[in-house]
């Protein structure tokens, strides 16, 4: 192979290994998102309500937005029991 050919053969592994590394590393990065994107609500009567749900009593604020328990501490105490 020549040194042009190995050259724009070099430029399309290393676009394509970064997506699939990035493909095969995000569903596992992404999981913690997701269950808190559960457990995000608008409102505190919403978070009670949840919270209710999965036996706590609380509701607390984090970044404006409302989430069930306590705290997230609790929260994730009460989920794991689920």
């Amino acid at each position: 192979m020549t040194i042009a050919k190995q050259r724009r053969f070099s430029l399309l592994i290393n676009p394509y290994t970064a997506i699939m590394i990035a493909v095969m590393v995000a569903p596992a990065m992404s999981l913690p998102a997701q269950a808190h994107g559960k457990g995000i609500y608008a409102s505190e009567a919403e978070a009670l309500t949840q919270a209710e749900k999965i036996g706590c009593t609380e509701a607390h604020q984090n970044k404006g937005r409302w989430m069930p328990c306590a705290n997230e501490r609790e929260l994730h105490q009460q989920m794991r029991r689920q």
